[in-house]
């Protein structure tokens, strides 16, 4: 290809066939995009050194922290790209310190040139992005676990094998096997995910979050990473700050152990691409502890700080000793709004729920269950995913508003913005719309369905449940090759197919797990009750 960039991996991608000029639509320009993909070249140069010579105690790491920092809307900072590549070319250099004072080359573990996969046949393309795409996911997953000290070996070998296979001349049958190995590992990986944030933190339990915000100094968290909180939380103790969670930390208010904190008092705005204007001269300083960074407008910018693998040029970082002082001295300069703000969501509702995770809805699973029996619950709802800022995700509002009375919405990931402050009502008690928590906890949901088929003596594709999707980014294509590993079928996905499926691939999805594209709430929820 001879383009300027060439990059795909997100929703939003130019013309829904790849970004390939100056700059891609998510606001990385051209030497980014290089540098990203001389970063996965490096890693895949790494596994392929560690198939001959031990690796360290800090490869693992290493290698999951790199496929994290291509997700995207993480990293925008040549520099810190640049130093990402140094640090993998180091580590194989103590690894192998011989390949790289070799006379005779044999190239085995040179980095690699992932032009050879954007230029390969499209299904070659299409299959070995799945799989690349599918493990930046995951490892961001991976990350969190690890950060609270929870790792899986099973997980970090895997990430060995598909960065050595995307490499490797391989036909379709050889690489679909892989594709759907993504989704089994990555369902053990949000396991484990689970695991760290639940010992961690304790149970999700329901809780009814503001949208209000109070006056005086405050911070704005956003991102995933419940570390980064509970840190930032210990260190404005008492000191007259309040903390707001925004985008994807909402979930954080569930969890017991950082729901004790006084002073996080609830949610600041809705989803993350809507940040460039929620944040336009914010009086409050906003720390990213992950993915859904935006390019950040000059009327914010000397109040944004990043931490872990978020970096941004000339935006302040929080580096690993996690002293969080310049976030709170300038929180404290800015002094926060004069007055109480009355907000709301995007259908003017003044709070919302979250904290429904597994343990949460299973515990009330005999209500549940009595009410598909008696009729009071006549079907189940997945509705969520990644939001973004493409015209047509207000289909997910109006499917929402238009499903029947005696339905359970379920949700999680930021997709829920769209109808998660709408006022739907109860069932026997039971709220109907559920909020699981983030796109991390899917895990929660299948779990769910799972525990509900057992009770019905049925297979989950036999219960009353639909899953219609949003995607963006990354982690949604691990999730949805989770779901398509477990034999899911009939989901709906939207509000575009993604452009590295091709239509070969596409049709092989198609026919075996009936996968389809969202059209319109009306027509879709018609062929979902057949009426």
């Amino acid at each position: 290809m001879d383009n300027k960039m060439f990059c795909f991996q997100c929703e939003q991608t130019a013309g829904c066939s790849g970004c390939t000029g100056n700059a891609g639509v998510c606001g990385k320009d051209a030497s980014t995009a290089k540098l990203q993909d001389e970063l996965t070249g490096a890693l895949i140069g790494l596994v392929k050194t560690c198939g001959s010579s031990t690796k360290t105690e800090n490869t693992d790491r290493i290698i999951i922290e790199g496929l994290f920092t291509t997700i995207t809307n993480v990293n925008f900072n040549n520099q810190t790209l640049q130093d990402m590549i140094d640090k993998v070319h180091n580590e194989k250099n103590i690894i192998s310190p011989g390949c790289s004072a070799c006379e005779a080359r044999c190239g085995n573990t040179d980095d690699y040139d992932l032009n050879e996969i954007w230029n390969a046949n499209e299904d070659i393309r299409s299959l070995k992005s799945l799989i690349l795409f599918g493990i930046r996911g995951m490892a961001a997953y991976a990350y969190h676990a690890m950060v609270l000290g929870y790792t899986d070996d099973t997980v970090n070998e895997f990430f060995y094998k598909a960065l050595s296979y995307i490499s490797f001349d391989l036909d379709e049958s050889q690489l679909l096997p892989v594709v759907m190995e993504v989704g089994e590992v990555n369902l053990k990986c949000m396991e484990l995910l689970d695991k760290a944030n639940t010992t961690s933190y304790g149970n999700p339990s329901p809780v009814k979050v503001t949208l209000n915000v109070e006056k005086g100094p405050f911070i704005v968290v956003t991102g995933h990473d419940l570390k980064d909180l509970e840190l930032l939380l210990e260190q404005t103790k008492d000191k007259g700050i309040n903390i707001y969670t925004h985008g994807e930390m909402l979930p954080a208010h569930a969890y017991p152990k950082l729901n004790k904190y006084p002073h996080l008092k609830g949610n600041f705005g809705t989803a993350w691409q809507n940040q460039q204007k929620e944040f336009d001269a914010i009086p409050g300083a906003v720390l990213f502890t992950t993915n859904c960074l935006m390019p950040v407008k000059k009327s914010y910018e000397d109040r944004v700080f990043t931490t872990e693998v978020v970096s941004y040029p000339q935006m302040v970082h929080i580096g690993e000793d996690k002293d969080f002082t310049p976030v709170i001295n300038k929180a404290l300069e800015l002094g926060g709004y004069k007055e109480d703000q009355h907000r709301t969501g995007i259908n003017g509702g003044e709070y919302v729920m979250t904290g429904f995770g597994h343990s949460a809805v299973l515990s009330v699973a005999d209500k549940v269950i009595e009410g598909v029996k008696n009729g009071s619950i006549s079907h189940f709802f997945l509705v969520g995913g990644c939001d973004g800022a493409r015209p047509g995700r207000n289909y997910y509002t109006e499917f929402v508003k238009k499903t029947p009375a005696e339905s359970i919405i379920l949700t999680l990931a930021c997709g829920k913005y769209r109808f998660n402050d709408l006022e739907l009502g109860d069932i026997d008690g039971l709220p109907r719309i559920m909020d699981m928590g983030q796109c991390n906890d899917a895990y929660s949901a299948i779990k769910v369905a799972i525990a509900l088929a057992e009770a019905f003596e049925c297979e989950v594709n036999e219960l009353p449940l639909s899953m219609v999707l949003s995607w963006y980014e990354q982690k949604a294509v691990c999730i949805l090759l989770t779901l398509l590993h477990l034999g899911i079928k009939n989901i709906l996905l939207g509000p575009t197919l993604p452009a590295f499926i091709s239509p070969n691939v596409l049709k092989i999805l198609v026919e075996n797990y009936a996968i389809a594209p969202i059209s319109t709430p009306e027509e879709d929820l018609k062929k979902i009750l057949g009426n």
